[in-house]
């Protein structure tokens, strides 16, 4: 195989399989600081209402969204639109089949998420933590339990608005743009 080849496959090669793992310092400082900001908020908010063990306003679907707002910015599924109605869809599915089916969590579960999904595809606002807040309306703590549709607005879509009024301020910073323009032309 002559030389020239080798090296055209070479570059080709290093392309594709490095090309999403490019590092950029910059993008890593503002993933970070974006996210720090946006869980913190969230975070100190709670420690300021509730006690350690009631955690009411941090979920752990918040984490993974964090990702999907902070880290990777242009995907459909990081979109303000699949941010905000995948949580409070997925919440609202949880709420509800938690109140019909209170006492078989394993089917409340299966039944939580995967209606979830759907109507999050039907709705087009599939946020992929959408489902682990579904999974939380069932296997939470007895106080978020209790809380009913009340969950629905705060933590759900309180600390959906938190992250993403963060993810507005530190995602438009510098070259970056969200939400991605492609995706807004294309929804409205």
């Amino acid at each position: 195989m002559p030389v020239k080849k080798i090296r055209r496959h070479y570059r080709r090669a290093r392309y594709v399989l490095y090309r999403e793992t490019l590092i950029d310092a910059k993008e890593h400082v503002l993933t970070f600081l974006g996210s720090f900001a946006g869980i913190g908020g969230i975070a100190l908010l709670n420690s300021k209402y509730f006690v350690a063990s009631d955690n009411l306003f941090l979920l752990a679907s918040f984490g993974a969204s964090s990702v999907l707002i902070y880290g990777i910015i242009n995907s459909p599924l990081a979109q303000p639109r699949n941010l905000i109605g995948g949580h409070v869809i997925s919440a609202l599915v949880g709420v509800t089949i938690h109140k019909l089916i209170p006492g078989e969590v394993w089917l409340a579960c299966a039944l939580s998420v995967s209606i979830s999904i759907v109507l999050m595809q039907v709705t087009k606002t599939l946020h992929p933590p959408g489902g682990a807040t579904a999974l939380l309306a069932n296997m939470g703590s007895e106080k978020i339990k209790s809380m009913g549709y009340l969950f629905v607005l705060t933590p759900v879509l309180s600390g959906v608005l938190i992250l993403l009024a963060v993810a507005l301020i530190f995602n438009n910073l510098r070259h970056r743009r969200y939400p991605h323009k492609s995706w807004f032309r294309k929804k409205l």
